[in-house]
């Protein structure tokens, strides 16, 4: 049997707490965050994931020292300026598409780079170009050869960057390139997603000045240089939503401690459509399911609307809801590649271009299936807790990637779950 593999047991309700971790998508762009001042900075509420052990090795293959993770807290020593190797091989950036976002700040400081391009999941065709254009206008020039893109500047001078579409990682990555440049840079159509508010934070903390970060009209004025900072990763709305879905498809009671629910509006309201009854605590959410679930539509839209993470959680709870619902995919192409999969186990979907079409059925049936990026993977797993029989999943290596031991976590609400 394949050692990358998840066994899944359904009959379990879910009860209990679980605690929501630091957020991935956040916690990635502050590390890179700190090439840009030498000295010590202190990052907090790191989730122990793959994704954070990658972005520690390609940090240290430019020569800064990052420390263990200890009670989630993470020591990043960033020596002088000269000291710095700013490139990034092959073998780390091919592992995560977020390793993209150093070539900011090393364009910033060191006005040079090399960076092999980007890896990561596979789920269509996501072009780099928003970053190079966006880092062009600010005076960067590009080269492409034998798989790296070399970047070299004079010095980056503040510009109007107008992004074609919001993307999460190329506002960071302008955001990141901005705090250095000479003059102000103003970011037009910028991606609001909270991390990038949490990144604008840290920046701030280490003296940027930043204003309209999470509104879609950003504005920097450039600094002469930054400080180390000591900042505190936001928790990860897609886990809470991750953990939700997990007693949507299982059943029970849990509540979500550091549930960040202020960014979670639309996913919720689209929960509670689907059948989940959820409560605001004091500090998180209760998550409970007790009742068949409810066909609805959803459709993928840019931060504040549903989150393309958010999907496959969604089509999985479908899938055993009573009736038809419509899932529309508005942000990337290929992203129902686990639609496969949950057929194998007895789904009832049909895809069409951007459009999936869910008839619910009543169970669904153990089958050994595969995932293939981290999203997908988890939903997978979770769909094997509304499954008759066992659920074998392999690529379960990709959940690591994302969460924070996600099987040891969902057993302590009481899931059948475990590592082969």
């Amino acid at each position: 049997m394949h050692k990358d593999a998840l066994i899944i047991r359904p009959g379990r309700h879910l009860k209990g707490v679980i605690e929501i971790k630091g957020a991935k998508n956040s916690v990635l762009k502050l590390m890179a965050a700190t090439l840009l001042a030498s000295g010590t900075h202190v990052i907090e509420n790191v989730p122990k994931i793959a994704d954070v052990t990658i972005m520690s090795d390609l940090l240290r293959s430019m020569g800064v020292s990052v420390s263990e993770i200890t009670d989630g807290r993470m020591t990043i020593v960033v020596p002088p300026e000269n000291e710095v190797l700013p490139r990034a091989p092959y073998e780390l950036v091919e592992k995560i598409r977020a390793s993209i976002v150093v070539l900011g700040p090393l364009i910033a400081r060191y006005h040079r780079t090399e960076l092999s391009m980007p890896g990561g999941d596979d789920f269509g065709h996501r072009p780099i170009d928003f970053h190079l254009n966006a880092l062009e206008a600010l005076g960067a020039n590009f080269e492409a050869s034998h798989g790296y893109i070399s970047a070299r500047t004079p010095g980056l001078v503040g510009a109007r960057v107008v992004l074609e579409y919001p993307s999460h990682t190329a506002t960071d990555n302008v955001l990141m390139a901005a705090v250095l440049a000479k003059g102000t840079t103003v970011i037009e159509n910028a991606a609001k997603e909270p991390e990038i508010i949490d990144l604008a934070q840290m920046l701030n903390e280490m003296g940027a000045k930043i204003h309209g970060a999470g509104t879609s009209h950003i504005e920097v004025d450039g600094v002469e240089g930054l400080r180390p900072a000591n900042h505190k990763v936001i928790a990860d709305r897609v886990e809470a939503a991750t953990m939700a879905a997990a007693v949507g498809l299982a059943g029970g009671n849990v509540t979500l401690i550091g549930a960040p629910s202020a960014y979670m509006d639309m996913v919720l309201e689209k929960f509670v459509a689907i059948g989940l009854t959820i409560t605001h605590t004091s500090d998180g959410l209760n998550v409970i399911c007790s009742e068949r679930l409810n066909a609805t539509d959803v459709a993928t839209l840019p931060y504040p609307g549903v989150a393309t993470d958010y999907k496959p959680f969604v089509v999985s709870m479908l899938s055993v809801a009573d009736g038809v619902s419509i899932v529309t995919e508005n942000l990337f192409t290929g992203r129902f590649k686990y639609v496969d999969e949950l057929r194998r186990m007895g789904a009832d979907i049909r895809t069409e271009g951007h459009h999936a079409v869910i008839r619910g059925v009543a169970r669904l049936s153990g089958a050994q299936v595969k995932g293939t990026d981290i999203r997908a993977a988890a939903a997978l797993a979770l769909a094997g807790l509304a499954a008759d029989g066992e659920t074998i999943l392999t690529g379960a290596s990709h959940i690591e990637r994302g969460y924070e031991d996600f099987p040891g976590r969902l057993r302590a609400v009481g899931a059948d779950i475990e590592r082969l």
